[in-house]
């Protein structure tokens, strides 16, 4: 012990004596100011005090034995200053760096010497160098911080950056690995600050390059997407985003410690990235948070750590606290939760503060605080269009309805799902993802990254080429025409680009009208064959009249096809011409022995251009079960349920559409066939149920015991790919260019949501001044004359 606090004192005259030349360790995460901090805390937040009870009795067990956490032993040392945690961290910090190797591919050509296992090493062993450094002699600091170079920030410097010896390239492997490596080696570069004279121009270096991976745009010639939507999503998937920015913000969170706060030209893609992890989550009341696990994630993966990085460097945004208070304490690998070193130093604790003001303090738990009043400012739908995924959902309440949509890339960890979607409600998860599974098995290649494992149309049994994730697509998919009105939501994805080996159209429409959401497949092929629409399921699937009702826990939706036909209400022998429903058998996600059924439905005649309407009918406590079926057609049929909507399929010349009753509204759907592709050099005009329009799809609602036939009877209307609509010569759309409108006279108010052309000029009829106008959810002047609402919009 003497001998150690003599080189303690060494070590303070060398750094007062010669100046600023040597850093004071520790100074990475583990610093003075940062336990001191967290020490106070333990006084006060029995939370954060009993995590800590935690680690320090686990940390005192692990001395029994000959192992242990490198990272726990190390926090103990700098809370307690107790040798024998550093002793035991040296130890385990000398295995580390009296390996032959941290990482190599031997199947590489030329030879990888650097990995994910580099990045482990570099963060392992940079974190004990700095917090133990004090326990260390300089011959030892010397010898470590050599090694250290040696096997975790040369080879990765050498694999990933130097201009004399680089073998990867942000196009190669831009975008998880490349992040994980080099950011960990930057780490490590600070660590050995005082060590080495290259170690500060290493970690510049790794800064400078930062703002290269953020920005890096994709390569047309290699197939390759960018690594960040404009919005902020990164699509590799939730998984493997928290990983990736997470690598960052470690490397951003040392950086500031060490030289203070730094200002980068993407931290505002970083904010947008955590925006987008609250996106594709779905809060629960019966389980932890979910999110959409589109690709190679989990259900239960998440942005906690990325979160709570940028909440520890001032980053952050008020509704981050309403996001990991629905995460709650988390428990995943790479989570940042109270029983890590980093997790319990950096909890936040703004969020304590916030609710004290609020008189809702509880100091048993920062982020478990009952009947909260945090909220979510974010919107209730989002679409990231340079990846292709799209969210929609009810409310931001636990347990809501979320709808999620892809249709984007393929490589790597995105799959072959163009046009894909998934359902969340009530708390459950059913409507499904494929899911992934171990990528040395067999199995994920075969089944996991293939259309089949996915809710997507085929055609003759086949719709991406199964060469996708491993190639790349070269056409992705896309989605467009977001509308997040009130009461209807809307979202169109195009599949085409992906599966056109075989589909000249593959676009999917999905109209959201309060419980009913609507999939409308349109589709063609260049010859006659068979269509499929695949849907996978969770738990529990059973037949009842026209519908498939699928139940998890006590979360239910009714599942309806409708054209080109309905299901047979009796034995499918006696109705030849319906819908052919065939059970399928998939592999459940991260579990190859275990086989689960899936469905295909598919018309009974083969075609070469078919329209698909599906209605889900969202099921609640307001539309409980009954004993018998309810309804005769197929139409009405009500599988076992009471006060549900009532469907009707109704249709006539060039067109076919439905009608929707339900909450004392009436909503009539129309799909004009003239609209579809088939007219060359003509638009298409039609006149469907006396309405005169050249949209694609028209719904127009009205109170239930309203007179239909007075047009100025109507609630709301809505238009996809439409520039009129006229009724009685009277005229509630204009423009001169096509758009996607959802119009809605709410008492004294017209709310318009509208997507289409850069610039539009758009007239819609009010046959009085409104009080307000709200567009795309902005308030704007009403311009009013002859009952007529004008306005300009510029995207």
């Amino acid at each position: 012990m003497k001998k150690h606090i003599i080189f303690w004192f060494f070590n303070l005259f060398c750094f007062t004596t010669f100046g600023q030349s040597k850093k004071a360790h520790p100074y990475l995460f583990y610093t003075p100011e940062r336990v001191k901090i967290t020490k106070e805390r333990l006084q006060t937040d029995t939370l954060l005090a009993k995590a800590w009870q935690n680690m320090l009795q686990r940390t005192e067990k692990s001395l029994d034995g000959k192992g242990g956490n490198l990272e726990n032993l190390t926090l103990v040392y700098c809370m307690t200053g107790d040798t024998k945690y550093a002793e035991r961290a040296k130890l385990l910090l000398l295995d580390w760096v009296n390996r032959p190797q941290w990482d190599g591919m031997d199947d590489r050509t030329p030879r990888w010497n650097s990995g994910l296992g580099t990045a482990r090493g570099c963060f392992q062993t940079a974190i004990a160098f700095d917090g133990i450094y004090n326990y260390l002699t300089p011959s030892e600091r010397k010898e470590i911080a050599n090694k250290i170079i040696k096997l975790g920030i040369e080879p990765a410097i050498k694999d990933w950056i130097s201009e004399d010896s680089r073998i990867h390239t942000l196009n190669s492997m831009g975008h998880n690995w490349w992040s994980a490596v080099v950011f960990q080696a930057g780490i490590a570069s600070m660590a050995v600050l005082n060590e080495e004279p290259q170690a500060k121009t290493w970690a510049e270096e790794i800064m400078r390059a930062s703002k290269e991976w953020f920005a890096f745009q994709g390569s047309v010639l290699e197939n390759k997407p960018s690594n960040f939507d404009a919005n902020g999503g990164f699509y590799e998937s939730v998984s493997y985003a928290n990983f990736a920015v997470s690598e960052y913000l470690t490397f951003r969170l040392a950086w500031t410690n060490l030289f203070g706060k730094a200002s980068m030209p993407y931290d505002e893609t970083l904010k947008k990235t955590v925006d987008w992890f609250i996106h594709a989550s779905y809060p629960t009341s019966k389980h932890r948070m979910m999110s959409l696990n589109f690709g190679d994630s989990n259900d239960y993966a998440n942005g906690e750590r990325p979160t709570k990085l940028m909440l520890a460097m001032g980053m952050g945004n008020p509704h981050y606290y309403w996001y990991l208070q629905q995460i709650g304490n988390s428990e995943g690998r790479e989570d940042m939760n109270l029983a890590t070193p980093l997790g319990l130093l950096y909890h936040p604790i703004e969020l304590r503060i916030k609710n004290d003001e609020l008189g809702k303090r509880n100091t048993n738990s920062t982020l478990g605080i009952q009947n909260s009043t945090l909220s979510n400012p974010l919107p209730t739908a989002a679409i990231y269009k340079d990846m292709g995924w799209g969210m929609l959902r009810s409310s931001w309440e636990k347990d809501a309805t979320m709808l999620g949509v892809k249709s984007g890339y393929t490589w790597n960890h995105a799959h072959a799902d163009a046009g894909s979607f998934v359902l969340y409600h009530n708390g459950q998860y059913l409507l499904i993802d494929g899911g992934d599974v171990s990528y040395g098995l067999p199995e994920y290649s075969s089944y996991f990254v293939r259309s089949e494992a996915h809710n997507v149309m085929l055609f003759n049994g086949k719709a991406q080429d199964p060469q996708d994730q491993y190639h790349a697509v070269k056409t992705s998919g896309s989605l467009h025409h977001l509308i997040n009105g009130s009461s209807l939501k809307y979202l169109m994805a195009d599949a085409t680009g992906p599966t056109s080996r075989y589909f000249l159209r593959n676009y999917r429409h999905f109209l959201w009208l309060d419980k009913v959401i609507l999939v409308l497949d349109d589709v063609k092929t260049y010859e006659a064959g068979k269509f499929e629409f695949l849907l996978h399921y969770q738990n529990e699937a059973k037949k009842k009249g026209p519908d498939l009702e699928i139940s998890q826990g006590e979360a239910s939706i009714l599942f309806r096809p409708l054209y080109p036909e309905t299901l047979p209400l009796g034995y499918p022998h006696d109705f030849p011409e319906k819908m052919k429903l065939e059970e399928r058998w998939g592999i459940k996600d991260r579990d190859v022995k275990t086989k689960i059924p899936y469905y295909a439905i598919s018309p009974a005649e083969n075609s070469r251009q078919t329209k698909f309407w599906n209605a889900i009918l969202l099921l609640d406590n307001t539309n409980k079960a009954v004993e018998t079926f309810v309804g005769s057609s197929g139409a009405n049929g009500a599988a076992g349920r009471t006060n549900l909507p009532v469907i009707e399929k109704i249709s006539g010349d060039n067109w076919q559409g439905v009608r929707i009753t339900q909450n004392g509204t009436i909503t009539e759907v129309y799909l004009n066939l003239l609209a579809d592709g088939r007219l060359m050099h003509r638009n298409a005009n039609a006149v469907i149920n006396g309405w005169e329009t050249d949209a694609y799809l028209t719904a127009v609602t009205f109170p239930e015991k309203a007179d239909r036939s007075n047009p100025d009877n109507l609630t709301s209307f809505f238009v996809s790919n439409g520039s009129y609509l006229r009724k009685d010569g009277k005229t509630f759309l204009h423009s001169l260019s096509k758009v996607f409108l959802n119009a809605n006279y709410e008492g004294k108010e017209v709310n318009i949501q509208v997507d289409g052309q850069p610039l539009m000029r758009i007239s819609l009829r009010a046959t009085e001044k409104p009080n307000a106008v709200i567009i795309n959810d902005k308030t704007i002047a009403p311009a009013w004359k002859d009952g007529k609402v004008t306005i300009d919009v510029e995207k």
